[in-house]
């Protein structure tokens, strides 16, 4: 029997994070407009996290974190996303949370106890350098040299896109440690504490969603690396892991941002329906038209979709069942999802939303970024396809890379 029952815990977590979100978070986006700056407004916000004990979902009890299950965190990020302070005010925020989770999975035991409390307190960020200009999608094309010097590594190189280096503790960088293993064990990744003379921050990038009143820390900048000498102790996991320790972190943040365009474009629907209920054209009611009623139903087509989609990844991942395909299916899907709804809700409000008196116009700017972070559209459909037809070869159907394996 397939049960699509929510677990009364999972109902519960739920609850109280709508909730919270509501009352506290959505509330917390319109102090912007009153000339507070958007450190003081989350500051506020994660006091209140904690006190609601609504704090790092992803991590376990043990280390400070709210142990949730694969469906917990998935039913929680998926309130979250309805803000841009929601993830950071519980302290679930990309890159700290793939980054705690990788030291808890790949850390030495000092490594865990030395950095993992002042993250998961919310006392410091990290950020996460892998992304090369010259590299671009291509991982294993990165040309930043760690070459072992004794007991230290000395890193050589250039990053770029590096998110929340500006204000970051901590940094993760990802260098080539021997060019002539095969392409996928040329890499390792170390730990730095930062500020460092030898990882300068050379520029934080202008993009197309930068807006007035953001929180500090969400910017990607530029960075020269420059003879940067780092313990060995500071490798993260074994010589050659830093491509494998990579998509393990990876993969955790497609999905956690595919649960959060969720709760972006239901927000973005609901805004969508009420300003066609509110508004009159030509003697009739926007609502009426079948039109936009036509538009409407695409949406809500979409939300349903990608709904069954992320309880389908939680439901494997709740399991320790191989769900990266359907990651990959799913990391597409989601990233055009949320575009298809904020562009029809934006449509439906006319100048009003290409304007920046609603949220709209900034939602639509700032997740275009969603299919280009954690690997393009092209590279995963390339990869979907490539499983397809490996699975066909194996089994005379594809089934089991369009989620027949289970259904």
């Amino acid at each position: 029997m397939i049960d699509f029952e929510i677990p009364p815990e999972a109902k519960e977590v739920r609850e109280r994070v709508r909730r919270f979100v509501q009352q506290e978070v959505l509330p917390a986006e319109e102090a912007l407009s009153d000339g507070r700056s958007g450190r003081d407004v989350l500051s506020e916000l994660r006091a209140k996290a904690k006190e609601a004990s609504l704090w790092c979902p992803h991590m376990p009890k043990e280390w400070g974190g709210m142990g949730l299950t694969p469906l917990e965190n998935a039913l929680m990020q998926m309130e979250l996303g309805a803000s841009r302070f929601g993830a950071s005010a519980v302290n679930s925020e990309g890159p700290d949370d793939a980054t705690m989770l990788t030291l808890l999975e790949y850390g030495t035991e000092e490594q865990k106890q030395k950095f993992l409390p002042p993250l998961v307190n919310g006392e410091m960020r990290v950020a996460f350098s892998m992304t090369e200009r010259t590299a671009g999608a291509d991982a294993t094309g990165q040309q930043t040299r760690a070459v072992r010097d004794g007991d230290n590594y000395v890193l050589n190189g250039e990053k770029w896109f590096t998110s929340g280096a500006s204000g970051a503790g901590l940094v993760v960088i990802v260098a080539k440690t021997n060019p002539e293993a095969p392409r996928h064990r040329q890499f390792s990744q170390f730990i730095v504490e930062l500020p460092n003379p030898g990882y300068q921050i050379v520029r934080d990038i202008p993009t197309m969603a930068d807006r007035p009143g953001q929180h500090e820390g969400i910017g990607h900048a530029e960075v020269l690396i420059k003879d940067l000498v780092v313990p060995a102790a500071n490798r993260l996991g074994e010589e050659g892991d830093g491509f494998s320790l990579g998509q393990h972190r990876l993969g955790y943040g497609r999905l956690r941002h595919g649960l959060r365009n969720i709760a972006l474009a239901q927000r973005a629907l609901d805004m969508a329906a009420k300003r066609v209920t509110e508004r009159s054209t030509f003697g009739r009611p926007l609502s009426e038209r079948q039109g936009v009623q036509w538009m409407l139903a695409d949406c809500a087509s979409e939300l349903y979709i990608a709904r069954l989609m992320v309880l389908h990844i939680a439901y494997k991942m709740d399991r320790h069942l191989d769900m990266r395909q359907e990651n990959s299916i799913a990391k597409v899907f989601l990233a055009n999802m949320v575009h298809k709804v904020v562009d029809t809700a934006l449509q439906l409000h006319g100048s009003l939303g290409y304007s920046h008196d609603t949220p709209l116009a900034s939602w639509y700017t700032s997740i275009r970024s969603q299919r280009l972070v954690d690997g393009p559209d092209e590279v995963h459909r390339w990869t979907v396809g490539r499983n397809l037809l490996k699975a066909y070869e194996r089994d005379g159907t594809t089934a089991a890379a369009c989620g027949g394996d289970l259904v």
